[in-house]
């Protein structure tokens, strides 16, 4: 029998947007072990402002698990928040209760910037380094700094051991910003491994003496660009079907369910969906062929596919919860497609 170590990793009750927590509990198996095969356990959730002192037991559910490949025998546990007797989600478990579709694909572009000692990595003790333009995909000291790129490289290698469909990296437009992608069929599967990918790169950071910021507007109304997290998205029927028609419906229904979208697509987006910077106002619904200044961007390849394949959804900030936006998604999506499939 071999002792595993099993790190419990939830969301907590914070607001406006959970942080991740992780505990550590050890069993003997012997094998790697199954989802099944892992136990629920307690925690104090009114220590995550997920209950109050005198009664303050909450659950864990593993729902999903991972290699950890920083520790031997490690496993990562992805785990839903229940309340005591196991079998109620709890009122701040997000993913229980979203829309679900395993032939929904979701690609999540997370940006995010490093911070130390208050600011971004390589900015300045006072004032700013020098404007956008060379950040972007940069590459030398001036551009990404001595530690950035040895930090992403390891976040990289360890969300590939652990099993996690991470699918790229690169450095962004502000100087200490950085972006990684991760993608998933279903919202469930596609959103448990931004979150698992989030938890391993603020693990890893604590080594560096690093902090990660992920507000989508850290430096405020300056000249800096904000972090988003764009959603990339399919059905099997846009993948399959589409159609220039069935595409304006679907467009038509984003922009009737605006306001619905942006509730959820992050915190304070207002301060980053102001039609500069890469984005579109907040309050404005658009779309445009490989317009990055649109809320949905079109690729070229998919109006030359006949309006089949994949749209950018570019208004989630980076401080979205992917279980939210993935089911905003698909349900406006299933307002237009159920009809559409109806009539076809």
């Amino acid at each position: 029998m071999t002792k595993y170590k099993l790190e419990y990793i939830w969301l907590d009750g914070y607001k406006p947007t959970p942080s991740l927590r992780g505990k550590t509990q050890i069993k003997e198996f012997d094998h790697f072990p199954s989802l099944e095969e892992l136990p629920l356990w307690g925690f104090d959730g009114s220590s995550t402002e997920q209950a109050e002192g005198r009664s303050s037991d909450c659950v864990l559910k593993p729902v999903a698990l991972y290699p950890d490949p920083a520790r031997k025998n490690g496993v990562l546990v992805m785990c839903e928040v229940m309340m005591p007797d196991g079998v109620t989600p709890h009122v701040t478990n997000a993913r229980a209760t979203i829309l679900d579709d395993e032939g929904a694909w979701f690609g999540f572009e997370q940006e995010y910037f490093f911070y130390k000692d208050g600011r971004p990595l390589g900015f300045p003790e006072h004032g700013y380094p020098a404007p956008q333009g060379p950040y972007y995909t940069g590459v030398g000291y001036k551009n990404v700094g001595d530690v950035a790129r040895e930090i992403v490289e390891e976040h990289l290698e360890l969300c590939l051991e652990a099993g996690i469909n991470h699918e790229g990296i690169n450095a962004e437009v502000a100087k200490g910003q950085w972006e990684f992608q991760i993608f998933g069929k279903g919202s469930k599967r596609a959103a448990d491994e931004v979150w698992m990918a989030r938890y391993l790169l603020l693990r890893l950071t604590e080594k560096y003496g690093v902090d990660i910021e992920f507000h989508c507007k850290p430096l405020g109304d300056t000249d800096w660009n904000g972090s988003g997290m764009h959603c990339n998205f399919s059905t099997k029927y846009l993948r399959e079907v589409g159609g220039k028609e069935y595409f304006e419906a679907l467009m038509a229904a984003f922009e009737k369910n605006l306001d619905d979208h942006i509730a959820v697509y992050g915190p304070d987006n207002h301060l980053r969906l102001t039609g500069k910077h890469e984005t579109a106002p907040w309050n404005k619904f658009s779309y445009g062929v490989a317009d990055r200044g649109a809320s949905i961007r079109v690729p070229h390849s998919f109006v030359r596919n006949d309006y089949k394949g994949y749209l950018e959804d570019r208004r989630p900030n980076s401080q979205g919860d992917p279980y939210k936006i993935a089911s905003q998604v698909l349900k406006t999506i299933s307002e237009v497609e159920i009809k559409a499939v109806a009539a076809a």
